[in-house]
């Protein structure tokens, strides 16, 4: 099968590459608006040939769309507008504005709005890896509305790369992942400066950060160009797990202020409760 890959960072480069891998992508073109991308994917072997927009489109089979979500909404109904046969998917981490931009396109059914759930604070061709996806989940939000032949060659992409389907609606996919994906970059994009605003001494930060702090803070290595838009088209279900979150660190605070060390024990022994939600992945 010939693929266009629109978007060669970080997932759109690892499909790419597996894909290939896997036999299933004979050929793969791609696009993307920065030529040093290009360059870099054709380079690495992760893309065949460099194309435009439209011969991409006219010479493919599969368009996978792996741009910034900002980008895709845009995208997603002018690539509608040219497909035929084609099966068009796209990987980002919000649904509700793409699904309402192609809303009643006659070639919607040719559209599969997919999330694969894995990523590095890492971007860019150079990113790409071929040890990514197996194990984890890829939502498929609002099957019913696509084409049967399209949904199933989506399914069967997910399978190759190694993960496992999960559906629902557009709609609960950004109220989960602003819970379990989200609001963990705006904490570690607020922890990150945090430590930037009050440690002056950049050595010790360098000679003190523990693993633990590392972890932490690893997603604020993220791309902004990549976050800003997600976090803009998830606006208000961001700010309601943010108003949480600033409500259970307003309990953490209150507790050391008030030396109630008795509280604090319980918040963090009710914390630790997420290890039974985490083990069940396992």
């Amino acid at each position: 099968m010939k693929i266009a890959v629109v978007g060669l960072g970080l997932i759109g480069g690892s499909m790419a590459l597996v894909l290939k891998q896997k036999g299933f992508a004979t050929k793969v073109f791609g696009v993307d608006n920065q030529e040093a991308n290009t360059r870099k994917a054709l380079e690495l072997g992760i893309i065949d040939e460099i194309n435009d927009l439209d011969s991409a489109i006219a010479n493919s089979d599969l368009i996978i769309l792996s741009a910034p979500v900002s980008a895709c909404v845009t995208l997603l109904p002018l690539v509608l507008d040219r497909v035929d046969h084609q099966v068009v998917l796209d990987t980002g981490s919000t649904k509700s504005a793409l699904l309402e931009a192609v809303k009643g396109h006659p070639k919607r059914g040719r559209y599969i709005a997919t999330h694969p759930m894995w990523g590095t604070e890492f971007s860019g061709p150079e990113a790409a890896t071929t040890d990514a996806f197996t194990g984890r989940a890829n939502v498929i939000c609002n099957a019913s509305e696509c084409d049967k032949d399209a949904l199933a060659t989506a399914e069967q992409v997910y399978t190759l790369l190694g993960m496992y389907n999960v559906y629902m609606e557009g709609k609960d996919h950004d109220v989960h992942v602003a819970y379990v994906s989200h609001i963990s970059h705006i904490t570690s994009f607020a922890l990150a400066n945090t430590v930037l605003e009050k440690e002056r001494e950049e050595n010790a930060i360098f000679e003190l950060a523990s693993a633990g702090f590392e972890s932490t803070v690893r997603l604020a290595k993220s791309s902004p160009a990549m976050w800003m838009p997600i976090f803009k088209q998830n606006k208000e279900n961001i700010l309601d797990v943010l108003n949480e979150h600033i409500s259970q660190l307003r309990k953490f605070k209150s507790c050391i202020e008030k030396e109630n060390w008795e509280y604090l024990t319980e918040l963090m022994e009710h914390a630790n409760k997420i290890k039974d939600v985490l083990d069940r992945k396992e």
